[in-house]
């Protein structure tokens, strides 16, 4: 459930809590799986997921590629070793200057989804090779990410048309199933939409050559999900039921599948409520929504708990330190805890190795980031 170097590591820590700790050696692992589960995939990591230097540096010694969402994700990657050709800038929503600076320093590689971004990036990017990101359903997936993002394959096969007539190269097309997507399932139904989009505009002379088919492979939290070699074979067999021998250049975006399993967030009990007329026993931490606990909203993702004391259990309400009300962490959702468990005592939060820092508050009500933590770090 921990990995042993962090197991060494959290049983000599002497840090101020929170912190985070990740073991740079599991990266690595769950890098290998996923490249053996999906060979035919390149893997652009998801710097958003966790933007660490160290993290950044292993993932370029094992060579993959990163998919960037600013200039500062760039800057990260560049410093980190990184080759700029190496990078795609996946973010559909992007200032003009921001795409200048990418495409200065040699990023080859945008991703759009309107009209307004096609425009910009003929202006600030001529030549460069685009992508239109495709409306997708994130049913089955913790956490969603279909309303914000994506357009029709109609509204595609034009935005692509039009990016051909302005000096830029249509490359491909892109989606996401939704980050924790629990249903390997789920690929199926946009890989035919990009099918789709293939074959409408080659009838008019376009040939695209990429598919992006995204992140959302699992980590492991409470639920039990299926193996990565799974999604490895669904995905395979989708691509060959909708391009048959014709498959594009596949382009995958692992993030949270590389690097939660990895971590381990370290908090302490700072208060405790006791249960009065029958009322729910509230167990109150240092790290909550806003110290890198965020995708606790709505009880998305459910982290498995590990404290320091031991003996009787029952369900408790787990909250964050901060003056604001929504800083509850888990309340529908009971995690079983010692009733020894009492001020100062330690509460491990796993697989907490992506989309903790990166999510952690630069200081609401004055407390400080999320500090991280890397272990096995060969420089």
């Amino acid at each position: 459930m921990i990995s042993p170097g962090v197991a060494r590591f959290l049983a000599g820590a002497t840090q101020q809590t929170p912190f985070l700790v990740i073991d740079l050696d599991v990266v690595e692992q769950r890098y290998r799986e996923i490249r053996a589960a999906m060979p035919y995939a390149k893997p652009y990591f998801a710097v958003k997921a966790t933007p660490e230097p160290a993290v950044i540096r292993r993932l370029v010694e094992l060579g993959a590629c990163f998919d960037v969402a600013s200039p500062g994700e760039i800057d990260l990657c560049l410093e980190q070793g990184a080759a700029p050709e190496c990078l795609s800038y996946g973010n559909t929503i992007k200032k003009e200057a921001d795409i200048e600076y990418a495409y200065k320093l040699g990023v080859p590689m945008f991703a759009f989804d309107s009209l307004r971004e096609v425009e910009k990036l003929a202006q600030a990017a001529p030549g460069a090779s685009v992508f239109c990101r495709l409306l997708a359903g994130s049913a089955d997936a913790r956490w969603p990410l279909s309303d914000k993002f994506g357009c029709s394959t109609d509204f595609a096969v034009d935005l692509l048309q039009k990016a051909a007539k302005w000096d830029l190269r249509p490359y491909g097309v892109s989606f996401h199933v939704g980050s924790q997507q629990t249903n390997p399932d789920r690929w199926d139904a946009s890989i035919a939409a990009a099918a789709k989009v293939f074959g409408e505009l080659r009838e008019i002379g376009v040939e695209l050559e990429m598919v992006n088919i995204g992140g959302g492979y699992p980590a492991r939290y409470v639920d039990d999900v299926p193996p990565i070699a799974e999604y490895g074979d669904k995905i395979s067999a989708a691509l060959d039921r909708w391009f048959g021998a014709d498959r594009p250049v596949i382009v995958s975006e692992p993030g949270r599948s590389l690097t939660a399993d990895a971590g381990v967030l370290r908090a302490q009990v700072v208060s405790v409520r006791r249960p009065f007329e029958g009322g729910d026993r509230w167990i109150y931490v240092d790290a909550g929504k806003f110290g890198g606990l965020a995708e606790t909203e709505g009880e998305s993702i459910i982290y498995r708990v590990l404290t320091s004391q031991t003996g009787p259990t029952k369900p408790v309400v787990l909250a964050g330190p901060t003056c604001d009300s929504l800083d509850i962490l888990y309340r529908r959702t009971k995690h079983e805890l010692p009733l020894a468990l009492d001020v100062g005592d330690t509460v491990d939060f796993l697989s907490a190795g992506a989309y903790t820092t990166s999510y952690s508050s630069v200081g609401f009500n004055g407390f400080p980031p999320l500090p991280t933590y890397c272990i096995g770090d060969k420089r």
